[in-house]
C-alpha cells in the first residue's frame, strides 16, 4: 500500500523544483479516492503550517466528457489556498509551472456559511454572494499528464493557479447556468461555453461540494469562493501568451504569461 506521507512529499517536492513525478497509480494501481484525498489532506497540512491558508476551492471533473475519459460519474474537489491566487490582469512566469494549461470558470463567492448534509441548489444559492469571472491554470505535478482519478486527487485536483475577476456580481434575477462565455489565446477565439457546462448549473455544484465536505467535518466558510468548473477544453500556454476570458453579466478576466 502506498505510504502516504511519502506520497504528499515527493508532490511537495515536485512544486517545488517543477519536477513532475510518474503516476501514483503507476505504482499502486489499487489506489482509490479515498486514499488520495488523505494524501491531498496532507499537503494542504503541510501547506497550511508553511503559513499558506485556505480561501476557496475547486471542482474538477464537472463535465460529462471529463468524467467519461477517466471512468468516473462525480467530480473531485480540492482546496485553493491563498498563494495560488492572483487578481486579474496578472502576470505569471510560466516557468514557475510544469506543464500549464488553461480554463475559463465561474467562481462564486459565499457570503454565509454552508454545511451539508442534505444543501439543495435553493440552500446554496441563498448563500452567495455572487459570481466573479475566473481563469484556472491548470498544472499537473504527474508526468505528461497521464493521471487517473486517484493521481489528479492527490496532486490538489491539478490546480495550479486561480485567476478572479474584480466584479462581484449578485446572482439574484438571472441564471448562472445561463452565463454565456467566450475564450481566446492570443487574441483568437480558443473556446465557448455556458454556465450549464459546469455540472450542469454552478449552483448545483456548489452544494454538492458543501455535501461533499460535510462528513469530514468541513463548512464552506462566509467569504471563500468555488471555482465550479471549466466551461470548454483546456488548452496549452506557455511564455509570451495572453488568456482573456469575456462573460455575459460578468464581465473579463485576463492573465498573461512571461
Amino acid at each position: 500500500m502506498t505510504d502516504p506521507a511519502a506520497v504528499a512529499e515527493a508532490l511537495l517536492a515536485a512544486r517545488a523544483n517543477r519536477v513532475p513525478i510518474p503516476p501514483l497509480t503507476d505504482a499502486d494501481p489499487d489506489l482509490t479516492a479515498d486514499d488520495a484525498y488523505a494524501i491531498q489532506q496532507l499537503v494542504v497540512a503541510r501547506m497550511l503550517a508553511d503559513g499558506d491558508q485556505i480561501v476557496g476551492y475547486k471542482l474538477g471533473l464537472t463535465s460529462a466528457p471529463m468524467q467519461e475519459m477517466l471512468g468516473v460519474d462525480q467530480p473531485d474537489y480540492a482546496p485553493v489556498l491563498a498563494s495560488m491566487t492572483v487578481d486579474d490582469g496578472a502576470v505569471l512566469e510560466a516557468a514557475t509551472f510544469i506543464q500549464p494549461k488553461a480554463e475559463a470558470e465561474i467562481a462564486l463567492v459565499l457570503d454565509r456559511p454552508l454545511r451539508g448534509p442534505g444543501v439543495t441548489a435553493v440552500e446554496a444559492s441563498g448563500a452567495i454572494a455572487g459570481a466573479v469571472a475566473a481563469i484556472e491554470v491548470v498544472d499537473s505535478r504527474i508526468v505528461d499528464w497521464r493521471i487517473g482519478l486517484a493521481d489528479t486527487i492527490a496532486d490538489l485536483a491539478s490546480c495550479g493557479t486561480v485567476v478572479l475577476g474584480s466584479r462581484l456580481v449578485p446572482i439574484d434575477g438571472w441564471d448562472p447556468r445561463l452565463i454565456g462565455m467566450v475564450v481566446s489565446h492570443n487574441g483568437a477565439t480558443a473556446g465557448t461555453g455556458a454556465g450549464a457546462a459546469a455540472l450542469g448549473d454552478p449552483v448545483a455544484a456548489v452544494a454538492w461540494l458543501a455535501n461533499t465536505l460535510a462528513p469530514h467535518g468541513v463548512t464552506l466558510e462566509a467569504g471563500r469562493f468555488v471555482m465550479t468548473g471549466s466551461l470548454h477544453a483546456a488548452f496549452d500556454v506557455a511564455a509570451g501568451d495572453v488568456v482573456r476570458a469575456e462573460f455575459d453579466r460578468l464581465g473579463p478576466v485576463e492573465v498573461r504569461f512571461t
